[in-house]
């Protein structure tokens, strides 16, 4: 067994064992509203993360190119609160 398989193997039972503990926190805990808003926050941060990654960064090097002008109109787009265009 190489190295290679048994960190696949060790992340994996990390992984589980983290989920199996977010699945047994106790019920009273989750309805502290300061813990809500924590949970609320954390998708956005994690998606915005991954969006800067994204947009600037390829195989370690730091880059601007066409992504850079999609994440802009997105940005202006969300300053000027402008609705989600739906097509019928």
């Amino acid at each position: 067994m190489t190295i290679f398989w048994i960190a696949t193997i060790g992340t994996s039972l990390i992984a589980f064992a983290l989920k199996f503990s977010g699945h047994s926190i106790p019920q009273h805990w989750l309805e502290n509203p300061k813990i809500q808003r924590i949970n609320a926050l954390i998708p956005i941060a994690l998606l915005s993360a991954l969006v800067g990654v994204q947009t600037f960064t390829e195989k370690k090097e730091i880059m601007i190119d066409h992504r850079l002008a999609g994440v802009s109109v997105a940005v202006v787009a969300l300053i000027l609160k402008a609705p989600f265009p739906i097509f019928r």
